[in-house]
């Protein structure tokens, strides 16, 4: 337990002092929720004095007891304030750090970090671990570290007037943390079996919202509720299989301190009958006994907290320490931009893709890259710009190695075209300045005109202040094609790689489009990946890959003379753009 409450405080990074400091304003708060109760007892021992007629009870004590507990009171309310402004807010400013640095340790591990990893568990890393540490980090530091400090306070104050009687509460404190400490390994036990379990609930349920229009067109909602309830379900048993595993352990830690008040009550009693203690003292022995265990009472619901939260931050952890793809590269400004490929490999896990692909790409040319589906032509695109890094081989831009460039040094001089276009969750404007975040709505109106935009845009509700659904749900796929041409457009870096661009663009504006692109990319490097014939015969080069292999080279017209895949393709595509009902 003490273990997790080090880590949070290691967590906390540069703001360790503002925790020092609320330990040390949680001590003095416990100093002064003790000092009513002795002034109390002290009070109590002036009435019983002047009952007796050894002292004289004046209206001046009255006042001087008054003013004290208000003293008191204030004291108390003040270094509460102090402790909760200190530490309080640590968890809220450290998760929201985390946050942005998670973001930037994501943008530069491999994609294949992505497919090694479950969705669940990285949404869950960053939405609901995070939230959960940033509600009940600090929380949890005040529970432990401040009950501790309050309850070792209060014990000063009983060993101040009897060490035996603070002897039974520092037993009853001590024979507590022993069953915490056992509750803290049976925590440590299941708190990865429980994260797991949230993790697979969670994966599930983005699982069946994500799934819900093929569940719909199908008419299999209960084919597809099966996941999810099954994940419900083991959450939910493993969640009541764990508070029935922490029950004993509770009943110990509460019997202990229960005991341990007993234990005060009747001690104070039996030394009051001896005569070895006053009655004023007594009956304030009595009064702490009631609540000098009050915080520690509630720890036992802190240590399986803890738990959790240290399975967390092991998965925060391993997370932020993911192997960066550019973790030894340099930041590098490009002259030129040929490219090179030599002898490149690569695989996704198993599976090979790529077999010793060699080509070259001249500056300021067009090549297009066509092939079957799964022959390897976005593989070739995302090595190129560092999705990924090849297994064997090299690739070069300019005459650099993209393993020597950072991912940031490398993408500012490329701009691209995805065959699955994702918009954000935000206005048209911002998702076309998405491409440069510092261009003007002048700039970006010009762009989306020749990206054959602007016409669409006008017409949404709010123009270009549309705000645009999650992934762009609320746009024809048409339009969120030009949209995503227009951000690339926008981007103008000297290399352009179009994936399969036009795929989803109506015939009428194709024509418009290829234009503006042609236009745009004059003396650029650029990269088609693209089936329609209208789209590769006038490239500079054809690549024609199949089975992970460069099979054919050249132009539209040099290939059409030779027998091969690139002839039966360009068959294949006039019979199927012939084809009518």
């Amino acid at each position: 337990m003490f273990r997790s409450i080090q880590r949070i405080i290691e967590w906390s990074g540069q703001r360790k002092k503002r925790l020092y400091s609320g330990f040390v304003y949680s001590f003095f708060h416990s100093m002064f929720a003790a000092m009513p109760i002795m002034g109390a007892a002290y009070g109590l021992n002036l009435i019983i004095a002047d009952m007796n007629g050894s002292s004289t009870l004046t209206i001046d004590w009255v006042f001087y007891m008054l003013g004290f507990m208000i003293f008191t009171v204030a004291g108390r309310f003040l270094f509460a304030y102090l402790r909760a402004a200190s530490q309080e807010s640590i968890g809220y400013e450290v998760a929201a750090e985390q946050r942005i640095a998670i973001g930037a340790s994501l943008k530069r591990v491999s994609l294949g970090f992505f497919s090694k990893q479950n969705a669940g568990e990285i949404a869950a890393a960053v939405t609901t671990d995070l939230s959960y540490i940033e509600m009940f980090g600090m929380k949890m530091i005040d529970v432990v570290v401040n009950g501790y400090i309050s309850a070792v306070t209060m014990v000063f104050c009983l060993a101040f007037y009897n060490i035996w009687v603070a002897l039974i509460a520092l037993t009853g404190i001590l024979l507590s943390a022993l069953f915490l400490a056992l509750l803290g390994n049976k925590s440590k036990e299941n708190a990865p079996v429980h994260q797991k379990a949230q993790d697979s609930m969670i994966a599930a349920t983005i699982e069946y919202i994500r799934g819900m229009p093929v569940v719909k067109a199908f008419k299999q909602a209960g084919v597809s509720q099966e996941g999810i309830r099954k994940a419900y379900q083991i959450s939910r048993s493993i969640s009541i299989k764990i508070e029935k595993n922490y029950v004993p352990y509770n009943c110990l830690h509460l019997l202990s301190l229960k005991a341990a008040s007993i234990g005060i009550v009747l001690a104070s009693a039996l030394l009051a009958v001896n005569g070895a203690m006053d009655i004023p003292t007594m009956l304030m022995m009595v009064i702490f006994s009631f609540v000098i265990f009050g915080q520690i009472e509630t720890i036992n619901n802190a240590a399986h907290v803890l738990e959790m939260i240290d399975a967390t931050l092991d998965k925060l952890a391993g997370i932020e320490q993911a192997k960066f793809i550019d973790q030894y590269s340099k930041e590098i400004k490009l002259s030129t931009y040929d490219i090179q490929f030599q002898d490149v490999t690569f695989a996704y896990e198993q599976r090979a893709v790529l077999k010793n692909v060699s080509f070259s790409i001249p500056e300021n040319m067009t090549t297009a890259i066509i092939g079957p589906s799964g022959s390897g032509k976005s593989t070739i695109c995302s090595l190129l710009a560092r999705f990924y890094d090849v297994d064997q081989g090299s690739i070069s831009v300019g005459g650099v190695d993209v393993k020597a460039m950072t991912c940031d040094s490398l993408l500012k001089n490329i701009s691209m075209v995805f065959q699955k276009v994702y918009l954000f969750h935000d206005t048209v404007l911002n998702n076309i300045r998405f491409g440069k975040p510092e261009a003007t709505f002048e700039e970006i109106v010009e762009t989306a005109k020749k990206a054959c935009c602007h016409d669409f845009i006008i017409n949404l509700p709010d123009g270009y202040q549309t705000v645009i659904g999650d992934g762009g749900s609320t746009l024809s796929g048409g339009e969120k094609q030009r949209i995503s041409i227009a951000r690339a457009m926008l981007k103008n870096a000297p290399i352009v790689i179009l994936d399969e661009a036009t795929a989803s663009v109506d015939p009428e504006n194709e024509h418009t489009i290829q234009t503006a692109i042609s236009a745009l990319v004059h003396g650029k490097t650029m990269i088609i990946i693209a089936h329609r014939l209208a789209t590769i015969r006038n490239a500079d080069q054809i690549l024609v890959v199949d089975d992970g292999r460069i099979a054919q080279r050249g132009t539209h017209e040099e290939l059409m003379k030779q027998e091969g895949v690139y002839k039966r393709f360009i068959a294949i595509r006039k019979t199927a753009e012939g084809w009518s009902i």
